[in-house]
């Protein structure tokens, strides 16, 4: 049965998972919740990021034998609804740590909140209302 506590994982590629985790951990302040880079042939290195404790996470993945090129749209979206105005500050370490601050495809997200495109091309969202 899926519920509101049902778990989630979105996985992508991406070309760097030293730059993604720079980006979400150090940027965003996710907690890296599983990392593996050792090379076993067949397997993809991933890196797993999310809030502890929390009944969702990025599955962030690189396969050196068989790469994949991210290929984002400016309509893939990760919102986060703050529920307060975004904080200049995030914006700006999100953007020392290799993001990029853009507009938005859609005009209601920058009347309500900040785009900034990951360093795969992703866009995160920092949105200032409240879900629901």
């Amino acid at each position: 049965m899926i519920g509101s506590t049902t778990h989630v994982r979105v996985a992508r590629p991406s070309r760097d998972l030293a730059a993604a985790e720079r980006f979400y951990v150090d940027g965003l302040g996710l907690a890296v919740l599983w990392r593996s880079t050792e090379r076993v042939p067949g397997e993809h290195d991933l890196l797993m990021v999310g809030p502890a404790g929390a009944s969702w996470h990025f599955e962030l993945t690189h396969d050196p034998e068989r790469p994949l090129e991210p290929a984002p749209t400016v309509d893939d979206l990760f919102v986060l609804y703050l529920g307060a105005a975004v904080e200049e500050s995030l914006v700006d370490r999100l953007v020392a740590c290799g993001g990029t601050r853009v507009r938005a495809h859609n005009p209601y997200w920058d009347k309500h909140g900040v785009t900034v495109a990951d360093p795969d091309g992703y866009r995160l969202v920092l949105c200032s209302r409240t879900w629901g």
